[in-house]
């Protein structure tokens, strides 16, 4: 087994660990959706000098190597690009990770009263545990599109002075029945309803207290309840990321999966200060947590679209050509592992598990059992990455998603993988995944970061 992390870093490495962290946090706590990501994600960008790929298009504008452009799509997904030395038919070095968690995300006609209590109907997204999305604070992010092209921003529950909602749960005194039931029935999904409200409205004879909360939308985000029809709001767990652990050696926050990586993976994407040889990319995506479906998935002919609109800004564009770059590209399919917890230990083979503060994990396939659903690398790709990371002094380890027959999960890498290109599954490791808190440790943070700045670089 590989040696702690922490017990080889100077000081400067603490430091610098610190760094990280701080601003991995911050980045949490103000970005809980895949909109807020992009936006965040964009300014960033732009604040490094790249340029929206859509913009020089539009006016007729060439690049060249050491160019630095992003396309956005939907504002869900964004995916930048820092030319390379090489024809980008030589191939690409991609990092890819996903910017979408598990979380509720209210109906389309939510909003309802029972009893003098005002509850919003939910849908949750992704895999969850129900029970664990009782009876803790919750915010409400997103957008309302409204019928003449206006569309306006919520959050509600972030700031200190906000209210926030919640999911009830029934009293232990009278729970004898349901504690008797199966773990994923012990809360059923259309009973996570948020509580909205409880106070009625003066004058209104029937559903008073639905009645104020649409004054008070009203009043707030000029929204109308038929707005619900076209609005995107997504509950999710309230408050900021914090330092977890008494020697502060662990970030607690939602939507570490995957967002642990898609924030390392752009961080150093932005210090490629040289031009490369090859191109790099970062991709950041959405969908992944429901199968990569829709047009902000990677299933979606989103990415292949960029890259396409890339080689006809080099004047080099033809099928031959996409197809040339992506089968010749290297990626890391960058998504969160399981950490090995001894509290749950029978779950896992611990001589292929994942460990706190042993470094990047690489997983050479995913899926479920028999490996189904697997990317499955191939041996050479995997050697020239432990050759990479060896002489960057990366810290990493390998692991499998529990045992054999326990379970299993999937990610992108068996997309990618489509087009022939080299693909591998890689990211941090994290506690209570899919859970509306994560923890990480903060060593596997950094070492994420010095894992993806050696990648793009080689």
């Amino acid at each position: 087994m590989r040696e702690n992390s922490w017990l080889s870093y100077t000081e400067e490495d603490d430091k610098n660990v610190e760094v990280l962290a701080q601003e991995y946090k911050e980045f949490l706590s103000k970005c809980k959706t895949e909109r807020e990501c992009t936006q965040y994600f964009i300014k960033e960008a732009e604040s490094h000098g790249y340029q929206d790929l859509n913009k020089l298009i539009a006016q007729g504008n060439r690049l060249k190597a050491g160019d630095k452009v992003y396309g956005v799509g939907m504002g869900k997904t964004i995916a930048l690009f820092q030319i390379g030395k090489q024809p980008l038919t030589e191939g690409m070095n991609i990092l890819c990770a996903h910017i979408d968690s598990p979380r509720l995300d209210l109906k389309q006609n939510p909003l309802y009263e029972d009893t003098e209590l005002s509850f919003m109907d939910t849908h949750y997204y992704g895999g969850i545990k129900k029970y664990q999305w009782v009876a803790l604070p919750l915010a409400l992010h997103g957008v309302v599109a409204k019928k003449d092209g206006t569309v306006v921003n919520v959050n509600i529950g972030e700031d200190p002075a906000d209210p926030v909602v919640y999911v009830t749960d029934l009293l232990i005194h009278l729970a004898g029945k349901q504690m008797e039931k199966k773990g994923s029935v012990v809360v059923e999904g259309e009973n996570l309803d948020i509580l909205v409200g409880s106070r009625p409205l003066a004058g209104e004879e029937k559903d008073a207290v639905k009645a104020n909360i649409l004054r008070l939308l009203k009043e707030k985000y000029q929204m109308e309840e038929e707005d619900f029809l076209s609005a995107e709001i997504e509950v999710v767990p309230a408050g900021p990321a914090r330092d977890c652990g008494l020697d502060r050696s662990m970030i607690a926050a939602y939507g570490q999966d995957d967002r642990v990586c898609a924030y390392t993976s752009l961080a150093a994407m932005l210090e490629m200060k040289e031009t490369p040889k090859r191109t790099g990319c970062c991709l950041l995506v959405d969908k992944e947590e429901i199968g990569s479906v829709g047009a902000t998935g990677m299933q979606s002919k989103t990415f292949e679209n960029t890259v396409a609109e890339i080689l006809a800004c080099m004047g080099e564009y033809s099928d031959l050509a996409v197809r040339r770059c992506l089968a010749n590209s290297k990626m890391l399919s960058s998504d969160v592992s399981a950490a090995f917890d001894p509290t749950f230990k029978s779950a896992y083979e611990p001589k292929n598990a994942a460990y706190f503060g042993k470094g990047m994990v690489f997983n050479k396939f995913t899926g479920s059992r028999g490996k189904s659903g697997s990317n499955d690398a191939n041996a050479e790709y995997i050697a020239g990455i432990r050759r990479i990371l060896d002489e960057r002094n990366v810290a990493y380890q390998t692991a499998e998603l529990g045992k054999v027959d326990v379970g299993g999960g999937g990610t992108i890498a068996y997309i990618m993988s489509l087009y022939g290109m080299e693909v591998i599954d890689c990211g941090v490791a994290i506690l209570n995944m899919h859970a509306p808190w994560e923890v990480a440790s903060k060593a596997d943070v950094y070492e994420a970061k010095k894992c993806y700045e050696a990648f793009l670089k080689n």
